[in-house]
Formats: structure tokens, sequence, C-alpha cells
């Protein structure tokens, strides 16, 4: 990918990119054993999530999502003026899937969540699904590659879901802004059918070649993932031995809580060390951190640093 970025022809910005990035959709497509139809590519999943939600959430019925979640779900509900229920997860931040079997307007889940880190598998998914055959069922797969259970297999079988990825995680591709969806032909279509209606900022010429880059050098991706999860496999045992409760992570990041000090407390203190973890002023989180997983270097950083502060 980098050598892509290096030797990338710049007389071609002069013109303007593929306006639905097909070459991209196209390598997309066959990497995952899909049609080119069953791709929509936008520029990061939070785009592609937005343009799910313009498309899909236009009913006066409620959309429902875990009440412990991606923040940013309620924000575009409030800026689309989308009706929207939360359903609460239980003490362990498990969601069950028999509380979505209601009256609804959509539903989205996360899996794995976040800032749980916690996976749910494809019988999960597909009890989901077939309590709500007549809502689009988005389901974002940010953290998938980690750990987690796709639903890709239930494509065939499900028209109304929608599969959300994402290249700033797993692919390590943050700064490039690429993300896609993946669902039923029909749904495709209507996706960049409400895009071509109002989006005129498609995916830029450089981040299209890149995209396709890192989709063909499999060897890679699999290598960064299996260091990631060597490394979160790491952590968790550190922060348990210092008496942590950590969540069973399927994530690039772990959600800790310890019996005696307080994550406001260890936050703050944390970055006194240049040290930069996620704390959430929020009901029924606000004692934990979202602390992803860095460098081995990083992670050592972070265990030395909790040791001066709380012993062990």
């Amino acid at each position: 990918m980098q050598e892509i970025i290096s030797h990338f022809n710049g007389g071609c910005l002069k013109k303007y990119p593929d306006a639905n990035a097909a070459p991209l959709a196209a390598k997309l497509a066959e990497y995952h054993g899909l049609e080119r139809g069953n791709v929509f590519v936008g520029n990061g999943s939070d785009d592609v999530l937005a343009q799910c939600f313009r498309a899909f959430f236009n009913s006066d019925k409620p959309i429902i999502y875990p009440d412990i979640t991606y923040s940013f779900y309620p924000v575009w509900c409030e800026m689309l003026k989308i009706p929207y229920e939360t359903v609460p997860v239980d003490a362990n931040f498990n969601i069950h899937a028999e509380d979505y079997a209601r009256p609804n307007g959509g539903v989205v889940i996360a899996n794995p969540n976040a800032p749980t880190s916690i996976g749910v598998g494809l019988d999960f998914i597909r009890k989901i699904l077939d309590a709500n055959r007549d809502s689009v069922v988005i389901v974002d797969e940010a953290y998938v590659d980690f750990g987690g259970t796709t639903a890709l297999p239930l494509l065939s079988e499900y028209e109304n879901l929608v599969i959300t990825r994402t290249f700033s995680k797993s692919r390590s591709m943050a700064g490039m802004r690429i993300g896609y969806a993946m669902s039923s032909k029909e749904i495709i279509s209507a996706l960049y059918a409400a895009k071509d209606s109002y989006n005129s900022y498609p995916m830029d010429s450089v981040s299209i070649e890149a995209g396709v880059a890192s989709v063909e050098d499999d060897r890679y991706f699999r290598d960064t993932i299996a260091k990631v999860i060597a490394t979160r496999t790491r952590l968790t045992e550190e922060l348990r031995g210092l008496r942590f409760d950590v969540a069973d992570s399927s994530a690039n990041f772990v959600f800790a809580e310890h019996n005696k000090f307080r994550a406001k407390e260890l936050c703050e203190y944390l970055k006194t060390r240049d040290i930069y973890v996620r704390y959430f002023s929020k009901p029924r989180i606000d004692n934990r951190l979202r602390i992803t997983v860095g460098t081995d270097e990083e992670i050592d950083a972070l265990i030395s640093a909790l040791k001066d502060h709380i012993g062990g």
C-alpha cells in the first residue's frame, strides 16, 4: 500500500475520482465472495452508516439499539429527526436478542460492541433477523476482524441485513477514510440512490487505489491482526493481575474496571504520564476505561505507570 501511495500518478488528480469507487467496490466484492452489486463504498464507516440512516430509517416507529454502544447512533438520530429507543444491556454488558423482538423502524447492532468489546455469535444475529423481517437490520462490524463473528454467511438468507465495515481499525487506514456496506442488491441500489440525490463528495482517487492495494495484501492484513490479538491477550492478563475486571474482548481494545481505584482518577493520572485512555462520564460505565491495544512498548509503558500508581 505504501508503494502505491508513493508512486501515485499525481496527474490523475486533475480528474474527478470514480463517483462510486467502483475499483475498490469490485475488489471488496471479490474478496468477500460477493457480486459487485452487493457492495457500497463510502468515506469511512461513519459516512456509510449515516447514508443507511438517511435511506432506511424513515418510519414513525423508533429504531432500536443497545443503551451502551457506539455514541454516534443517537447523534445521527437527533440530526436526522429519527425516533429511537435504547434497549438496556444486562449487568455484564451483554445484549439479549429477545429484547429486539418488538415493533421498530430498524435495528442497529455493533458486533463486537463498543465500548464494551463484547461480541455475539451468528445464532444471535439470526434471532434478531428472524424477529425483524420487515425492518432493516444493520450489523456494524467495525471491529469484527479482531475475533468477532461476521454476519456475512447470512447475507444470502436475509435481504434486510446490512453489514458495515471500516478500513480504520484492522486495516490501519484511519487517515484514508474508507468504509463500506454489504447487503442485498436492492438495499445497495437504494444506498447509491440516496447518496446520489445529495452527496457529491465521493472517495478520493488516492484512497481508492490504496484501498485496493490493502485488500490485495491479505498476508500483511492477517499478520497485523495476529499481532494485535497477541498483544491484547497480554494486556488483558497484565490488567487482571493488577486486579482489574476486564471483559473478554473481541476488539482492538479492552474494557476494564479496577476494584479499588476509580476510572476517572486512573485516566487523569495516566495523562500525567502522557498515556491516553478513554473515560466515559456516563451512567453504568463511568467506572470503566476503554484501553486501545497499542504496540508492545506502549503496553509496557501503560502497565508500568499503573503499577506505580496502584501497586502490584
